[in-house]
């Protein structure tokens, strides 16, 4: 029951958020339609691969260069570390850690279903977070005399040691990846204003592993550096681009690696998103967006803070305005799917034109689960079905690990949308339905909002049922969150105004 205990302030919500949803009719049951013709794909998010895990082998990797990692990660444990070192280590660590990020061993063993399962992906999407937790502080402790150029250097190592051995275990295959809050050659949630060297210096290694022509790589790079975001052809479907997106620049908490506040940066991310997207229309290609940090409330950080959304105050958002949800709703007819990760959950979402949750057209919005387990969740990646003849996701399945200290790790399927959902696809029709009968059950007792319940965090079946039974008392407020995604629209929905 790991989670429960980070998670138990969520039982506060039935009064804080207080309101009840007037009843809306059910949608019935839907004939099956035919599956249309789907390829293969793999989305992964929150891996933070931690190479402190092993202590014994830290002052190894930072003399060595990210070709070196595998054959030291693999090595037997170096010479102990102090005693000191040892209680400062875990001094890093945060109340909410209620387990370790990414060993290697957990990555070997994903890199190892995923050629046993997936080696025939046609590509993947990672959604950010590619360092551990707590990185600047781990590596104070276990490198000496540090600088913080050999900061940057063991950063770039870490991210291209996770790149790099995904793009060996899948040949071929190419890898989309955006960057999430924690990766990061400074410190989280900041970066450099201008010329990065963070992304300067991975831009190379994100644009080989996405396979990338030279044309295209030429740009990307360019871009990548700049503002860590790309622009590139998904090559598996027709007129079809992946717009990867740096969205840390529009977090409240972003500041420069200099220590100030700076909105340049996010003003200038913004306009090169808005020019992508304008292109594509122009170009009438399809478009999937990838970032990390996901739009709309943050309903845990609203309850932590004891918001009274009903009494008037605002509800905590997960990036400081509405500017990047609103740019997608706005090209909906261009952007088919967007993907993020960060909350570590299994969620879905619907950006819909107006923001308020009305209407079906919209950009249907996927939160992969976490690969890392730092919460008590298991490990989790999501195998993909897509359409190409429309660029929609058809459908996907959730594999989960065994618990990840032990050994042999083994994964199973978690569970597969369209057979939990009954829906025929991941798009906007969809999950209005989906949504709309999520909003009118006032207490998750239905079979398909109370599989979400299940499913939202991936765990044993206790731990899974211990978290069902706290989402289930905020449930009302979760799900006007899932398709309300304004501060404004949220309060209105679930405080029935």
């Amino acid at each position: 029951m790991a989670k429960l205990i980070r998670r138990i302030l969520l039982v506060l919500t039935s009064c804080l958020l207080c309101a009840e949803l007037s009843a809306q009719t059910a949608i019935p049951a839907r004939a099956a339609v035919a599956a249309p013709a789907t390829i293969p794909a793999i989305f992964l998010s929150d891996i933070h691969f931690d190479p402190f895990l092993d202590p014994t082998k830290v002052a190894a990797l930072n003399a060595a260069p990210a070709s070196e990692w595998p054959r030291i990660l693999a090595a037997p444990s170096g010479p102990a570390i102090t005693a000191a070192q040892q209680s400062a280590l875990s001094a890093c660590r945060a109340d909410k850690d209620l387990g370790p990020d990414t060993s290697n061993a957990l990555w070997q063993s994903t890199l190892a279903e995923l050629k046993r399962t997936a080696a025939t992906s046609r590509f993947v999407v990672i959604s950010g977070d590619l360092l551990a937790h707590h990185f600047l502080c781990k590596y104070k402790v276990l490198v000496p005399n540090h600088d913080d150029a050999g900061y940057l250097t063991f950063s770039l190592n870490t991210a291209a040691y996770v790149l790099t051995t995904l793009h060996a275990a899948l040949p071929g295959v190419p890898i989309y990846t955006a960057l999430g809050n924690n990766d990061s050659g400074c410190t989280d949630n900041s970066l450099a204003a201008d010329n990065d060297p963070f992304l300067a210096d991975l831009a190379p290694v994100v644009a080989g592993v996405a396979n990338l022509s030279p044309p295209v790589r030429t740009l990307a790079e360019h871009d990548f550096a700049a503002i860590g975001s790309y622009n590139a052809p998904l090559t598996a479907l027709p007129h079809t681009r992946i717009v990867s997106f740096d969205d840390v620049y529009l977090t409240a908490k972003f500041t420069t690696c200099a220590g100030p506040a700076d909105p340049t940066p996010g003003a200038r991310a913004m306009a090169w998103l808005k020019t992508q997207l304008e292109q594509a229309r122009v170009a009438q290609d399809r478009v999937w967006f990838v970032g990390h940090i996901p739009p709309g409330v943050d309903l845990y950080g609203t309850v932590r803070k004891l918001t009274n959304v009903c009494g008037g105050a605002k509800a905590t958002m997960f990036l400081g305005s509405d500017e990047l949800e609103q740019t997608l709703a706005d090209y909906s007819d261009v952007v088919r799917l967007a993907l993020f990760g960060h909350t570590h959950d299994d969620e879905l979402r619907l950006l819909t034109p107006k923001l308020d949750g009305v209407g079906s057209d919209g950009v249907p919005l996927k939160i992969t689960a976490s690969l890392t387990p730092i919460h008590g969740n298991r490990p989790t990646f999501t195998l993909a079905r897509v359409n190409p003849a429309t660029a929609t996701l058809a459908d996907y399945t959730v594999m989960m690990s065994s618990e990840p200290n032990t050994t042999p790790i083994t994964w199973s399927r978690e569970y597969n949308y369209s057979t939990t959902y009954h829906q025929p696809a991941f798009d906007p029709a969809s999950l209005t339905r989906l949504l709309t009968d999520f909003q009118a059950d006032p207490g998750d007792k239905q079979p398909m909002s109370f599989a979400y319940t299940r499913q939202y965090y991936p765990a044993d079946a206790p731990t899974a049922v211990a978290n069902a039974a706290v989402i289930s008392s905020a449930w009302q407020p979760y799900a006007c969150s899932l398709n309300h995604i304004t501060a404004k629209s949220f309060a209105a929905c679930t405080c029935g105004k």
